[in-house]
């Protein structure tokens, strides 16, 4: 199951409560579901209940506890606690997983993409002519249309035609014309518009973005492991130049990523030649890469909205340590013979390495089959 769906649950029992009269308050049109954080269980959590709890006139535990008697009675849920304040701590049951993996494979390596085409948002992306500062400007640009939106990149100088040719950072000193964006909207396609010509204007958002400079050159590292060394910092951190981002050791949280999605493959291969494909069912023991898989579109929506790409990238490092548990277990061994639990685990395998292809893409990284 997906957040999107477990919000949709969490609102229907919202109109519920309300349609019964225990609960007087308007049914917003969202309800934020995310992975529990400190004290909390399960496997998501929803603050609704303190969202609800001033128009209903009542204590946050007690609209929890009204929208906890109606999540039960959902089957997919196998318990719903209340935590703290007031937290709703969603427990998925097994099959859960089913629906979010069939929805990963289906959309391939744009799971996570707005489904809607133009948000009707054009956002300029502005940056110093530093290393970093490029980098960083053109993963946000591929990450801001990925949901829906119009980008155009502004350096504040020359860029080195090296930071394009060797680590793949594509920016533009012209302007201002939206950067090589293809999206359709209902009316005549508006790619590549200049937003000071005539007819409606679309709406601006103006970032600047200034991370901490690159302390060294980049360059020798080559472009997938200059971009992570760049990216998977926080803008306000220093990165490691050279590091260890072209050691192949656990160490080093690129390796561990590309080596993930790596296995992936490889299983995919193995299990071809094995004459059994992967089958979307019930797995048990991976409710954490269930919870980092479906956490993707909220990952990539937020990376968006405040111009992080760090956060994209620990959440590839977090997917891919929570998927290395399971793939031993995917392939039958000796004389066994492939069942449904094995088919079963190499669709989410499958489902996980398409996540962080999709992820690595954004950042501009490869992700390679074999490693």
């Amino acid at each position: 199951m997906t957040p999107a769906e477990l919000s949709h649950t969490v609102l229907h029992a919202v109109r519920r409560a309300v349609d019964e009269g225990e609960l007087s308050v308007t049914v917003p049109e969202r309800a934020v579901v995310a992975p529990p954080g400190p004290g909390g269980c399960g496997d998501y959590a929803t603050n609704i209940a303190l969202q609800l709890a001033r128009p209903a006139g009542r204590p946050p535990r007690d609209v929890a506890e009204i929208l906890r008697a109606r999540l039960l009675g959902e089957q997919r849920f196998t318990d719903v606690v209340v935590t703290g304040p007031g937290f709703l701590n969603l427990s998925l049951r097994g099959t859960a997983s089913v629906g979010l993996v069939e929805e990963i494979l289906r959309r391939g390596r744009r799971y996570g993409h707005a489904t809607n085409g133009f948000s009707g948002t054009a956002v300029r992306l502005r940056c110093p002519a530093e290393v970093r500062a490029v980098v960083v400007a053109d993963t946000l640009a591929r990450v801001l249309r990925s949901q829906g939106d119009f980008v155009r990149v502004e350096c504040e100088g020359r860029p080195a035609p090296e930071w394009e040719s060797v680590l793949g950072a594509d920016v533009t000193t012209r302007g201002p014309r939206i950067a090589d964006q293809d999206v359709t909207t209902q009316g005549p396609r508006i790619a590549d518009r200049d937003v000071t010509t005539r007819g409606p204007r679309l709406a601006d958002q103006d970032v600047t973005l200034r991370p901490v400079p690159a302390p060294g050159d980049p360059l020798p590292l080559g472009r997938d492991a200059g971009r992570w060394a760049l990216l998977h910092p926080a803008a306000h951190d220093r990165p490691r130049i050279p590091g260890d981002h072209l050691v192949q050791r656990e160490s080093n949280p690129l390796f561990r990523v590309r080596y993930a999605h790596a296995r992936t493959r490889a299983l995919l291969r193995n299990a071809a030649d094995l004459g059994f494909h992967p089958e979307p069912g019930p797995v048990s023991e991976a409710e954490a890469l269930v919870a980092a898989l479906g956490d993707h579109p909220r990952v990539l929506a937020a990376t968006a909205t405040h111009h992080t790409p760090d956060r994209l990238a620990r959440h590839l490092v977090i997917v891919a340590d929570a998927a290395m548990p399971l793939l031993p277990a995917v392939l039958p061994l000796g004389e066994e013979k492939p069942s449904a639990a094995h088919r079963a685990r190499l669709a989410l395998a499958e489902a996980a390495g398409t996540v962080l292809a999709g992820g690595l893409s954004l950042l501009g990284i490869d992700a390679p089959d074999h490693l």
